[in-house]
C-alpha cells in the first residue's frame, strides 16, 4: 500500500501542477523528504486542485479540528496555499504542483539548514533527469507545452519603449501592476536561493530579496512569513534596482490565464531562472507572452558587445561589427536597451504574441 499511496500521491501533485513532470523514483524520494506518510494519506482526497473546507469534510472521518491543523501545517511548508474566494468568500485550499508551486515555497523563506540543502539536491536530481530525454520524447514534450498556456508574462523595462509609439498598454507595465494592488509581499529569489545551496551563486551578484506576490497570494505569504509587506513606493525601488542589474520583470497570473489577475512577479537572470534554466538545460520551452521586440540602430551601434553579454536569452549576435536581434527567440524584456551604452537599442511594440521556443 506504501508503494501505491506515493504513486497516487504523486500523481495528484503533477496533476496540479502547470508543467508535465514523470512519475519518477525521485519525484517520490522528494515528496518522502517534504511530506509525512500521514499527510500523503490526507493529500489522495485532491481529486482536483482546489477544495473548500466543506469539500474536504465530505471525502474524509477527520474532524474539523483535525483537519484544519492538517491544512494548517501543509500550507506552512508550501504544500497547499489558502486563499478566500472572492465570488463566496469561503477559503479554498489549493494543492501546489511540484514546478511551479512546491519548488517556489520551499525556497521564499531563504533557509539555509541541512535540510534545504537536500531538498535543493533531490530538485536538481529531478530537473536534470528531465533533461536527459531521446528526441521523441522531446517532440513529444514540445507538442504537450503548444497546447497549454503562456506560463508567464514578459514586462519590458518601461523607459525603454521606443519612442512615438503607442504608451505603454495598461498591465504592460510594472509599475501599473503594482499600483493595482494593496495587498504586496517581498520574498527571497526562490531560484538564486536554490542555486545558492547548491553552491552556485549567481553571475550577476544580482539581489535575491526581489521576488513578488500580490493580492491574495500576498496576504497568503504574509501570513505564513513566506515573505514580508512592502508598500507600494518600496516595491517600485525594488524593480528599479532588479533593472539595473539586468534582471527581467516575468508575471504569473492566475492559474497562468493572463486573461486574469496576477499571482507574483520575478526578477529573473539568465543564470539562475528555473524557467531559462530549463529551456538552456534542454528540458522543457520557455514559452512566455511578450507585446515587444528589440530593435538595433546600426548608425549608433558600436560593436561594444554589451548586449550580447547581458541579453538573458542570449538571443543577440554580431554582425560586421553590428548587433543583430534574432526576433524569434526575443521576448521584448528591454535589457539590452537598458544597458546600452550608445542607446542604440529599443523596444517595438508588437501588440501581444506567444513566445514558445524549443529547449537548447
Amino acid at each position: 500500500m506504501t508503494e501505491k499511496l506515493w504513486d497516487k500521491v504523486a500523481r495528484n501533485i503533477v496533476k496540479a501542477g502547470v508543467f508535465p513532470v514523470p512519475i519518477s523514483e525521485s519525484l517520490i524520494e522528494l515528496l518522502q523528504e517534504l511530506i509525512t506518510e500521514e499527510q500523503a494519506q490526507f493529500l489522495l482526497i485532491y481529486s482536483k486542485p482546489s477544495m473548500t473546507l466543506e469539500e474536504i469534510k465530505e471525502r474524509t472521518d477527520m474532524d474539523e479540528e483535525s483537519i484544519l491543523k492538517m491544512l494548517d501545517t501543509l500550507m506552512y511548508n508550501g504544500i497547499i496555499i489558502g486563499t478566500k474566494s472572492r465570488s463566496t468568500g469561503k477559503m479554498v485550499f489549493r494543492l501546489m504542483g511540484t514546478f511551479p508551486g512546491i519548488f517556489e515555497y520551499t525556497n521564499l523563506r531563504g533557509e539555509t539548514d541541512e535540510k534545504h540543502v537536500k531538498i535543493a539536491k533531490m530538485f536538481q536530481k529531478l530537473f536534470s533527469e528531465r533533461s536527459k530525454m531521446d528526441e521523441t520524447n522531446r517532440e513529444a514534450m514540445i507538442n504537450i507545452f503548444k497546447t497549454l498556456p503562456p506560463t508567464d508574462r514578459t514586462l519590458p523595462v518601461e523607459k525603454e519603449v521606443e519612442v512615438g509609439t503607442e504608451a505603454v498598454m495598461p498591465f504592460e507595465d510594472v509599475k501599473m501592476y503594482v499600483e493595482e494592488y494593496d495587498d504586496i509581499a517581498v520574498a527571497h529569489c526562490y531560484c538564486r536561493h536554490h542555486k545558492d545551496l547548491l553552491n552556485d551563486p549567481c553571475k550577476l551578484g544580482a539581489s535575491k530579496n526581489n521576488c513578488f506576490l500580490f493580492d491574495k497570494s500576498a496576504v497568503f505569504a504574509i501570513e505564513k512569513n513566506f515573505g514580508n509587506r512592502v508598500s507600494k513606493e518600496e516595491a517600485i525601488k525594488i524593480f528599479r534596482e532588479a533593472e539595473d542589474q539586468g534582471l527581467i520583470h516575468k508575471v504569473f497570473h492566475v492559474h497562468s490565464d493572463t486573461n486574469r489577475g496576477i499571482e507574483a512577479i520575478c526578477n529573473c537572470c539568465k543564470c539562475c531562472c528555473g524557467i531559462i534554466g530549463m529551456y538552456r538545460g534542454g528540458i522543457a520551452p520557455l514559452h512566455t507572452m511578450s507585446s515587444y521586440l528589440a530593435e538595433v540602430d546600426e548608425e549608433l551601434c558600436v560593436g561594444c558587445a554589451t548586449c550580447l553579454e547581458i541579453c538573458p536569452m542570449e538571443t543577440i549576435y554580431s554582425e560586421k561589427n553590428k548587433a543583430i536581434v534574432d526576433p524569434e527567440k526575443c521576448i521584448g524584456c528591454g535589457v539590452c536597451a537598458h544597458h546600452c551604452p550608445e542607446n542604440a537599442i529599443h523596444l517595438k511594440r508588437t501588440g501581444p504574441r506567444d513566445v514558445l521556443i524549443s529547449p537548447i
